[in-house]
């Protein structure tokens, strides 16, 4: 029988008291100061607007100059914390079965110019033909999401995209970590279903697929409608002189008279789009040559199948126009219950989304105009650190509903934002680590009208490396 103190389970506040704990001894250098400005995120009314605003919190107990200095100087251990965060309870779908999204969102610094290492971050703007290349520091996100239509992830990993990195490989190496550390901890065992790891249009699927072909892993991503797959070579003839094919018919998106007929046809009702057609090809692959990413292969490149599903629907939410949805799977012999499960957990990814703008636009992910990117990596673990105690304390926190806003039916569908309004409440009863700062007087500080010694050097954003090449006349040029 779970005992209840003050009306809250206490294994429950156990569990989130025992996250704080571990996440102050992954804090190496400057822990009272970092811990408790993660604590100030938590526990400020309202949006967090700029991070000199945290040092007024009551949980923040020292000035602003230490909020700064534990940025700049304080030290976290990501390994070890990783481990932590990864040790939590995580969702599952009903089979058991652990889905992870992958994503990248950007922190934008297009007049930092003194901070190294920004990258061309693209964005979207309102309106067809807006996007713009802006320089930030773009973060590669791995998730782990809930079945059912929520805004909360269980956020496991962020990795700043530096300007010798490619992204498939990145990726491929985030989630390898990943993966490890939920099998090293338990949360997947022999016996257990795949994990499913889904990805947008920007990841290659083939490749990652390869890349991490001996983790118990399957790869869902979206392909965009312009690509040109291929279904196995036929059986070579005896006698046929030559050497043997290596692809078979080609399989073109945007040319359905080299469509054959589906081996799985499911139609699906949705209250948000209508009737949803899925229609899938099993043993499709793309022609891969020893360019780009393969250019460096040794030996004969392979031969990456899986299952392609294309999905329409009658509607949107918005006012856009529904166009067709196409998914590549790294499975083969998919059933067709599997094909509906598989685009009904890929539009689950853009739950992802919700989790980015709950990020930036609530507790201030990107507010800080800070310049070294290591201080960047710093306050984004804090920011994780106070995603993941959020996620614990959702069956902890009372709901402090707004006149105006509906009232949820369990404290289980309550939103990030809300159960934040609540967490300055249950605070007391967690884990305190943090000691009380100690008597001290400011310094003088630089004298007024007094210029820097010396200037802060300025640092062009890009790519410092060629992520791809191109076979022009005979010859590999930069693509």
């Amino acid at each position: 029988m779970i005992s209840v103190q003050d009306g809250r389970p206490v294994d429950q506040l156990g569990e989130l008291a025992g996250f704080r704990q571990a996440f102050y001894d992954c804090l190496t250098a400057r822990a009272d100061a970092l811990f408790e400005l993660c604590d100030a995120v938590l526990c400020t009314s309202g949006p967090v607007t700029s991070l000199v605003e945290l040092s007024l919190a009551a949980e923040h107990r020292r000035g602003h100059g230490a909020l700064y200095d534990s940025l700049n100087r304080g030290r976290v251990d990501i390994g070890r914390f990783r481990n932590v965060v990864a040790s939590q309870q995580i969702p599952r779908c009903d089979d058991g079965r652990i889905v992870l999204a992958i994503d990248v969102s950007n922190w934008l610094r297009p007049d930092a110019a003194t901070s190294p290492d920004r990258l061309f971050c693209h964005t979207y703007g309102r309106g067809k033909g807006q996007a713009q290349m802006i320089p930030g520091w773009p973060y590669s996100f791995v998730a782990a999401l809930e079945p059912g239509r929520t805004s909360w992830t269980a956020i496991l990993d962020a990795q700043r995209l530096g300007p010798d990195d490619e992204g498939t490989d990145v990726a491929a190496a985030q989630l390898r970590t990943v993966v490890e550390q939920l099998i090293e901890v338990g949360h997947w065992r022999g016996g257990d279903p795949e994990i499913w790891i889904i990805g947008d249009s920007g990841y290659d699927g083939p490749r990652l697929a390869f890349l991490l072909a001996d983790l118990p892993v399957r790869l869902l991503v979206r392909m965009r409608s312009d690509r040109v797959l291929a279904f196995p070579a036929p059986q070579r003839v005896p006698g046929t002189a030559g050497r043997s094919a290596r692809h078979g018919a080609e399989f073109k998106f945007k040319d359905s008279q080299t469509w054959p007929e589906a081996a799985h046809t499911t139609t699906t009702q949705t209250t948000r789009y209508g009737t949803a057609q899925a229609r899938s090809w099993d043993r499709l692959h793309p022609r891969l040559t020893h360019r780009g990413t393969w250019a460096e292969h040794d030996g004969e490149i392979p031969i990456i199948e899986g299952t392609v599903i294309r999905l329409q629907v009658d509607r949107l939410p918005g006012d856009g126009e529904p166009t067709p949805l196409w998914l590549w799977f790294s499975g083969i012999g998919t059933e067709a219950t599997d094909v509906d499960r598989l685009w009904q957990m890929f539009l689950r990814r853009f739950d992802l989304e919700h989790t980015f703008r709950f990020l930036k636009q609530t507790i201030g992910w990107t507010k800080p105009r800070i310049r070294t990117p290591a201080a960047a990596d710093r306050w984004t673990w804090l920011i994780i650190a106070a995603h993941t105690q959020l996620r614990l304390a959702r069956p902890l926190v009372e709901d402090q509903r707004r006149p105006w806003e509906k009232t949820a039916t369990t404290s289980g569908r309550l939103s990030p934002a809300r159960i934040r309004r609540g967490f300055r409440n249950i605070r007391p009863a967690t884990a305190l680590p943090a000691s009380a700062p100690k008597p001290s007087r400011p310094g003088p500080g630089r004298p007024p009208g007094t210029p820097n010694a010396q200037r802060a050097p300025r640092h062009n954003p890009g790519k410092t490396i060629k992520t791809d090449t191109a076979v022009k006349g005979g010859k590999k040029q930069a693509a």
